[in-house]
């Protein structure tokens, strides 16, 4: 899909010169503002990938402060376009935390690359942003008995209890198997048998740990877990504890 974006400008032959560029570099310009007020309305409305956004257009706000007003409501990056390179004008740009600034006149090339630049950032930050909201949550969920966090490369994915289905042992791994994905991690089952120590799980086979709520159906010394072809086996000294686990009549 093409990147959509906004194009604030005053000057129309200018603004269309920008689109115009835009166009031919694949980008699509999902609406354009003369002022300050409308690029707000218009990013609200179309929500734009991003905005390029002259600094001095005409009206009561600048476009700095449109910056700023876009940013709070949407949160998307914005590159400003300006012909004023003095000091004080680049240090209330960085007020508002822009992605990128362009100098006039540019050249095709300038406006790709900072797009490209600014987008690529944004993304970033927004990596960032959810790495420290899931930390958050695990750490306000840490104490919660029906949760669990499995390490998956370099993240930790939340499982609830109900979502994990049952745990296989696979040499010097174990593979955690949920309704949606399953998990291979650097683990052993004694420790993960000591993770999942509540009344839902149990050690069935010493190379299988199995959600009881999770258990579909039992033939001979085989077990089936609800959504799975895969059929558990049931070690023998395992037998008779099962059976009172699941209340066998």
């Amino acid at each position: 899909m093409p990147i959509n974006i906004l194009v604030t400008e005053d000057e129309s032959i200018v603004r269309k010169d920008i689109e115009r560029c835009l166009g031919n570099l694949g980008y699509n310009v999902v609406a354009s503002a003369d002022n300050g007020e409308d690029a707000i309305n218009m990013a609200i409305k179309h929500k734009p990938d991003l905005a390029l956004m002259d600094i001095m257009i005409k009206g009561d706000m600048n476009g700095i402060a449109a910056a700023e007003e876009i940013k709070r409501n949407i949160n998307i990056p914005v590159v400003f376009l300006t012909a004023y390179a003095d000091e004080n004008t680049l240090n209330e740009a960085k007020m508002a935390e822009p992605h990128g600034y362009i100098l006039k006149p540019f050249k095709d090339v300038d406006i790709q690359t900072a797009i490209e630049m600014a987008l690529h950032k944004h993304g970033k930050e927004q990596e960032v942003r959810q790495e420290t909201e899931f930390l958050r949550s695990l750490a306000e969920h840490k104490e919660d008995s029906d949760i669990i966090f499995v390490k998956n490369r370099s993240r930790l994915i939340r499982v609830k209890n109900e979502d994990l289905l049952f745990v296989e042992a696979l040499k010097d791994y174990v593979v955690v198997h949920t309704t949606t994905e399953s998990y291979t991690i650097h683990s052993t089952m004694k420790d993960v048998e000591t993770k999942l120590s509540g009344s839902d799980f149990m050690r069935v086979h010493r190379s299988y740990i199995v959600n009881i709520e999770a258990i579909e159906s039992m033939k001979y010394s085989m077990i089936t877990i609800r959504g799975m072809e895969k059929e558990i086996p049931v070690g023998g000294s395992y037998k008779d504890l099962l059976a009172q686990r699941i209340n066998l009549l």
